[in-house]
């Protein structure tokens, strides 16, 4: 009985060990930075409210 304990207690340890690797992973990862030109992103918009007065 007590080889099967040990056998679990060690499955429980790899797992333990994965999950903190996967978390530490997914902290590191770093987000794309791209040029975002946000003079032309507001003239979208003032586009798009345009349209909607006009047709309301």
């Amino acid at each position: 009985m007590a080889v099967t304990r040990l056998e679990r207690k060690g499955m429980r340890n790899v797992s333990k060990a994965k999950r903190k690797k996967q978390i530490i992973k997914n902290l590191s990862r770093t987000p794309v930075i791209k040029n975002v030109d946000v003079e032309a992103i507001k003239k979208e918009f003032e586009k798009k409210s345009v349209k909607k007065s006009i047709s309301k």
